[in-house]
C-alpha cells in the first residue's frame, strides 16, 4: 500500500535547523512531484516548497526561500526539507504529498516546534 512516512521534527531554538525526512513507498516514487505543506494552529494548510519528479525544477513560498531547501534522492524514494535559520512562525504540523496527474498522496505529518 502507499505510505509515506515524514520524520524529523521536533523542538528546536530560533536560528537552529531541522532535516525533515519523507520515506515513501508503495507508488513509483520517480514518476511523482513531491511536496512539503506545513498547517499551524488555526491556520489552513500551506504549501512550503515543491520538486519535480527528476528534481530539476524547485519552488518555494516566499516566507521560506532563502531558509529552507527541498531536495529528493530517488534512489531511496525520500524527499527531504532542510529548514535553516528556523522561527517561531514555523511552528507547524510538516506534510508531505506526493502528486502525479492522477493521484496524490499524503504522510501523516510531523511536528516542528520553534520555541526559546
Amino acid at each position: 500500500q502507499v505510505q509515506l512516512v515524514e520524520s524529523g521534527g521536533g523542538l528546536v531554538q530560533p536560528g537552529g535547523s531541522l532535516r525533515l525526512s519523507c520515506a515513501a513507498s508503495g507508488f513509483t516514487f520517480s514518476n511523482y512531484a513531491m511536496k512539503w505543506y506545513r498547517q499551524a494552529p488555526g491556520k489552513e494548510r500551506e504549501l512550503v516548497a515543491a520538486i519535480s519528479s527528476v528534481g530539476g525544477s524547485t519552488t518555494y513560498a516566499d516566507s521560506v526561500k532563502g531558509r529552507f531547501t527541498i531536495s529528493r534522492d530517488n534512489a531511496k524514494n525520500t524527499v527531504y526539507l532542510q529548514m535553516n535559520s528556523l522561527k517561531p512562525e514555523d511552528t507547524a504540523v510538516y506534510y508531505c504529498r506526493a502528486k502525479s496527474n492522477y493521484y496524490g498522496y499524503w504522510g501523516q505529518g510531523t511536528q516542528v516546534t520553534v520555541s526559546s
